[in-house]
């Protein structure tokens, strides 16, 4: 069961990461390395109030879900924000900073995939609800 908490919770981090905006969000499983954790998810902000945005909001997220953070690093410059769930590590960057780190790169040989949150369905509008266009 514990790897697929670990993946909820994954899923949950990069969940919350997108309700604020960020970018380039990739989930990393880390169970075949030797690792301390299942999981990495990496994000990215256009700049530090977004990075801590991002990362707000991650911790408000699984905190409703009773998930505590276990170990935080690096709030204060919000370069990179480290969020240590014990099964699931986030790293939320400050774009450049990413770049410069590229931890996707460091662990290539591990599976990734690119998170985007399924597109909310739309509301169909029934045809009399429609503006007719008249010409003028």
């Amino acid at each position: 069961m514990k790897v697929i908490e670990s993946k909820k919770n994954a899923l949950a981090i990069a969940k919350a990461a997108c309700g604020k905006k960020a970018h380039d969000i990739i989930l990393i499983d880390m169970r075949n390395e030797p690792s301390v954790c299942d999981y990495f998810v990496i994000a990215s902000g256009k700049s530090t109030t977004q990075v801590r945005a991002i990362t707000d909001n991650i911790v408000k997220k699984l905190r409703e879900k009773g998930e505590r953070v276990w170990h935080a690093e690096g709030e204060r410059e919000a370069l990179w924000i480290v969020l240590d769930y014990g099964d699931v590590v986030a790293h939320v960057f400050y774009e450049e900073t990413r770049r410069f780190y590229d931890l996707e790169r460091l662990w290539a040989d591990s599976p990734q995939r690119q998170f985007k949150e399924p597109e909310k369905p739309r509301k169909a509008v029934a045809p009399s609800a429609r503006k007719k266009k008249t010409a003028r």
